[in-house]
């Protein structure tokens, strides 16, 4: 079967490019959506949209991606990730609440709306902690605290910076890790590959120059993988799992995720298997329309 799919993005890097390639070589049909320069409209989709099977949001912005698929959601026309999937995955508060939900292990973590409270829980937990933005990616803006006068600067810079969720006060434990992390892509909970990141920094992401290879899943990661991935609502996920002796821990699920790390780091071919997951997420699309119908 051959598809009409919908790349929608703001910048195609080396992940996209990837897509691109695979879904062009298997003769699929492709349409680029450059979302800086897309209008949507409430009542009717763009004549740009006719005939798409199957949109895939890459959008670099949390903003526009969450606009974007509500609108592809309320046009008919199936978007990976889903609105719902997108608007868990990019707040670090609904994504905490959705994991300790599920009963899915994830770091001790709270939330409060001042200094002075935020200060308590910093307290609460005591020195190292880590305080996070409730929206952002690659590890930017985040703040490991080791004394109460590092805590009480970082806190009054945040309240003073404009936007409301500088004034969202995320504050987690510290989990000691040996060194690294581990970043797992799945396709519905059912993984691909995935990898360990290691770095001196305590900040083990490859955006910030970790190291990264290859790493075998065990059962009990794997059984928590689908269940984070159910926690979200499904999708192409990147999954963040920390070690604790013998055990894991969830820290985080991200919904437009990245794989050229991973693409370098494996030797399965990542874009061809995210293809073949979209074209079988496309045909079952097709198949309850036509029940639908």
């Amino acid at each position: 079967m051959t598809l009409h799919v919908g790349l929608l993005y703001s910048r195609i890097r080396k992940d996209e490019k990837l897509l691109l390639t695979e879904l062009r070589e298997r003769d699929h049909e492709v349409t680029k959506i450059d979302v800086r320069k897309q209008t949507f409209d409430i009542s009717a989709a763009p004549a740009a949209f006719d005939g798409l099977d199957i949109v895939v949001d890459r959008c670099l912005a949390t903003s526009r991606s969450l606009y974007a698929t509500q609108f592809f959601e309320a046009y008919g026309i199936p978007v990976v990730n889903s609105h719902e999937t997108a608007d868990i995955c990019a707040d670090k508060v609904q994504n905490s609440l959705a994991l300790e939900k599920a009963g899915v292990p994830t770091p001790a973590t709270k939330v409060a709306f001042t200094k002075e409270t935020a200060m308590e829980a910093i307290e609460e937990f005591g020195y190292p902690c880590v305080l996070k933005p409730v929206v952002g990616s690659w590890g930017r803006l985040m703040a490991k605290i080791d004394s109460e006068s590092a805590a009480e600067a970082i806190l009054e810079h945040k309240a003073t910076l404009g936007h409301y969720e500088h004034k969202v006060f995320y504050v987690q434990e510290f989990v000691e890790k040996p060194g690294r992390d581990i970043r797992v892509l799945a396709t519905d909970g059912e993984p691909i590959a995935a990898m360990v990141r290691s770095s001196d920094h305590w900040i083990t992401n490859a955006a910030k120059g970790a190291e990264t290879d290859v790493f075998e899943l065990d059962d009990e990661a794997l059984a928590l993988v689908r269940k984070a991935s159910d926690a979200v609502g499904g999708g192409l996920l990147g999954i963040d799992l920390m070690e604790i002796g013998d055990s894991y821990t969830v820290h985080e699920v991200n919904h437009t995720v990245e794989f050229k790390a991973l693409d370098d780091a494996v030797e399965t071919d990542i874009a061809a298997t995210v293809v073949d997951w979209l074209e079988g997420k496309a045909d079952a699309a097709a198949d309850e329309l036509e029940v639908t119908a």
